[in-house]
């Protein structure tokens, strides 16, 4: 339970990602926004598997 605490975001970043989100819905709609959001998450999703295998430090150090 402490880990979760640690992981969740405050309360005004929480506030300010709603707000892009509500504006991405009403500029681009409901479709184009939720697919944004999918890109978004399988970006980081990658990012964290590339940052926890060490590929990423392995690309940085290969000369």
């Amino acid at each position: 339970m402490e880990e979760l605490e640690k992981a969740s975001l405050p309360n005004h970043r929480r506030g300010g990602i709603g707000g892009l989100v509500a504006i991405a819905f009403f500029m681009r709609g409901f479709w184009k926004t939720i697919l944004l959001l999918i890109f978004i998450m399988v970006g980081d999703f990658v990012a964290l598997y590339l940052q926890r295998s060490g590929l990423i430090e392995q690309f940085k150090n290969r000369k």
